[in-house]
């Protein structure tokens, strides 16, 4: 973590915390605190409380898989023909 990402706290949007809310004056949400806010929510937290997020837990990366590759994509598209 750089420098000027520490001074700003984790990046939410690689948070399983994060969640995009369906209310428009408070669009993002942290299922772990329980909060929306208009703004991300590491960036609340850091405004709030002085400290970067504690709760950051980043995202499961997804399996890669053979059925993910370009070539297995190219093989199961249908066509019509």
């Amino acid at each position: 973590m750089s420098a000027n990402q520490a001074e700003r706290g984790p990046n939410c949007y690689q948070c399983k915390h994060f969640a995009i809310s369906w209310q428009p004056s408070m669009p993002y949400a942290c299922k772990l605190l329980g909060f929306k806010s208009k703004a991300l929510p590491a960036l609340e937290v850091l405004r709030i409380d002085g400290r970067v997020c504690q709760g950051f837990t980043a995202k499961p990366l997804p399996p890669s898989s053979a059925s993910t590759s370009p070539s297995a994509v190219k093989n199961s598209v249908n066509t019509l023909a």
